[in-house]
């Protein structure tokens, strides 16, 4: 399952603990909307059940045609053999000619979507919250290498986790297959 997300400038601002009579603040400049954007995918091995992160990063741009394609190529080269299946959103980054265009030259891949407004049935959606909305809230970077730094520091943290992407597909209720044990 695959989707994008921008990690802004601009803090997830969200309610916190502070001592009585102290008010917390979240000092940021919001003057620019840079941000970082990531084209990622939660993989999952058909045979074993491990799940796999994978992210590419786009500081100061937005996910087109091209970057999708590129991703495509990445997911080709991280999975050399065997079918791939791919679900995703109805952006139109994602029908763009140019992610047709690697379609038609790798047959094994295979392109599904997600009806459309089901962010919830997407098991990577759960990594962006927990990335986004959770570990980088209130940030307070306003320096756009820095903030493609966290955004990448956080996302391999997730990504190294088993069990928060075991309950990311779980939150989408999807059933993951379970290897028997020998």
């Amino acid at each position: 399952m695959a989707d994008e997300v921008g990690f802004m400038m601009s803090p997830c601002v969200k309610k916190t603990w502070a001592r009585k009579a102290c008010t917390p603040i979240v000092p940021y400049r919001n003057r620019w909307q840079k941000k970082v954007s990531v084209l990622g995918a939660v993989a999952l091995h058909a045979f074993s059940g491990k799940i796999d992160l994978l992210c590419d990063f786009y500081p100061d741009r937005y996910v087109r045609g091209e970057e999708a394609a590129s991703f495509l190529h990445r997911v080709l080269a991280e999975y050399p053999t065997g079918p791939i299946d791919l679900v995703w959103d109805n952006l139109a980054a994602h029908r763009a000619p140019i992610v047709k265009e690697v379609l038609a030259e790798h047959p094994r891949l295979k392109l599904h979507y997600l009806p459309p407004y089901a962010p919830d049935l997407n098991a990577v959606e759960g990594v962006w919250c927990l990335t986004k909305h959770h570990r980088m809230a209130n940030h307070t970077i306003d320096d756009l290498d820095r903030l493609h730094e966290e955004a990448k520091k956080h996302l391999s943290e997730v990504g190294n986790d088993q069990s928060l992407l075991r309950s990311c597909f779980a939150a989408a209720g999807l059933a993951l297959y379970q290897p028997r044990a020998q």
